[in-house]
């Protein structure tokens, strides 16, 4: 599939990057502390390394590393499936979203946003439809209108629909709206997890129904 082509260009993207910057420099010296404990919490139960990375498909497809917590354990012959490898410590973290705390560092580098679609693997890029790629014409988030709607709960096209519904809406009201709706979202521990799964299924493409248990390739 052809790279997404870039997003025509609105007022707000220049002040959305400039508030990202703000926000993300804000949000990393005041959770400092907190993700300090987390990192001991980490270290303590799951061992090293504490950090997860992964890479990621970002803005018109380009990957990058994205650094979360870890919250499962490494896989084994007895701990297969995600089930097995995540710690009560890990549900624990992807409940309170406290395992994102370190993707600020990424929006920082300028390679997310705080509100966006979510980064996804980079091998997905040549199963969306011409449509769903469109979700990359901008750089993805932290937070997004899928994880807000419905997040794990929400089938593969309907969470893609909402990414590209938000590349063709997005505007400072949209996204105070958001972060605004993603408190509510984590207070409420919704949509954590997908059905039949501890975490979420793979994304197939679109002519597929997701397996009933997949590997932990896509921690959303």
């Amino acid at each position: 599939m052809a790279p997404p082509r870039p997003a025509p260009t609105r007022p707000y993207d220049r002040v959305k990057r400039l508030l990202d910057v703000v926000g993300a420099a804000v949000l990393l010296v005041l959770t400092a502390p907190v993700m300090a404990v987390v990192a001991l919490l980490v270290a303590t139960s799951l061992g090293r390394p504490v950090l997860f990375r992964q890479c990621r498909a970002g803005r018109y497809g380009a990957p990058f590393v994205l650094v979360k917590f870890r919250t499962m354990l490494p896989p084994a012959p007895d701990r297969a499936g995600d089930g097995d490898r995540l710690t009560p410590l890990g549900r624990w973290l992807r409940a309170s979203s406290l395992d994102e705390l370190p993707t600020l560092w990424n929006v920082l580098r300028g390679e997310m946003s705080l509100v966006g679609p979510r980064p996804l693997l980079t091998e997905y890029l040549e199963r969306y439809s011409p449509t769903q790629a469109r979700r990359h014409e901008v750089r993805p988030g932290v937070t997004g209108l899928a994880q807000v709607r419905g997040r794990n709960s929400l089938s593969w096209e309907d969470k893609l629909d909402l990414d590209v519904r938000y590349v063709d809406t997005r505007s400072l009201r949209a996204d105070l709206s958001i972060l605004a709706a993603t408190v509510r979202t984590v207070l409420r521990r919704e949509g954590i997890s997908a059905q039949g799964s501890a975490t979420a299924h793979e994304f197939l493409g679109t002519a597929h129904r997701p397996a009933p248990a997949q590997r932990d390739r896509t921690p959303v």
